[in-house]
């Protein structure tokens, strides 16, 4: 017997919300491929200064997201064909995985703010470390500049700071953007600490907002399912 009045109700409401979980574990999914192959991050990212490595904490955190997008996407489907089949068992397990996700997104939530800033603290160091090479070093084999290059080719940016951004293409100038005049060089300078932390800030900013979305509909589903699962253990009695 399968349920009625405010119980049916809840039944379809659970199943939109489950089919919004599901379009929202598609969203972060894509958008977590496209932070994974975006052109900025990559070509900062993938460059390696002698035998270091860039920083790849927000490699970690964006497969992190990939695997959070997969997930979500069969909970929604099991909530879903869950909530049509009016299945206690499958109810029941899809309760058991939101309860297990959400745990991990208050987990990952606490991890991020903690952490939020490390990552383009990380990259800058690394951006430091690369422009003291590439104004020192005279060798060709040492490849402090290429490095230099491409951090200030990708953001547009010259030197860690303004006093050497406007300075370095003075001194020298195949580390910087070109620009049509020396005069147009010294007045837009934009120094590449501040690019960093834009560059990151931002991503890390859309991934919080999807974090809190998430959140709220997944509060809302464990409500659902469980009401509906009590309303068909209910309408079996009877």
């Amino acid at each position: 017997m399968g349920v009625e009045g405010c119980t049916k109700c809840i039944k379809y409401l659970l199943f939109v919300f489950n089919f919004i979980f599901w379009l929202a574990g598609g969203i972060i999914l894509g958008v977590a491929l496209w932070l994974r192959h975006d052109s900025q991050t990559t070509n900062i990212l993938y460059l390696q200064l002698g035998d270091k490595q860039a920083p790849n904490t927000f490699y970690v955190g964006i497969y992190i997201l990939i695997a959070v997008g997969a997930v979500m996407m069969f909970v929604g489907f099991l909530g879903c064909y869950g909530a049509i089949q009016e299945s206690q068992c499958l109810l029941g397990t899809f309760f058991t995985c939101l309860v297990i996700l959400f745990a991990c997104e208050v987990a990952a939530g606490i991890w991020g703010f903690v952490n939020k800033d490390q990552i383009a603290k990380d990259v800058k160091q690394f951006y430091d470390q690369a422009f003291q090479q590439a104004l020192m070093a005279e060798s060709e084999t040492n490849n402090g500049k290429a490095v230099v290059k491409t951090f200030h080719e990708t953001l547009d940016c010259c030197g860690p700071n303004n006093e050497a951004g406007a300075i370095t293409p003075l001194w020298r100038d195949d580390l910087c953007p070109k620009k049509d005049s020396m005069l147009k060089s010294f007045m837009e300078s934009s120094n590449c600490h501040k690019k960093i932390d834009e560059l990151f800030s931002g991503k890390l900013y859309l991934i919080g907002i999807a974090a809190i979305v998430v959140a709220v509909i997944m509060i809302f589903e464990m409500i659902l399912s469980m009401v509906l699962c009590c309303g068909i253990r209910n309408s079996s009695v009877y």
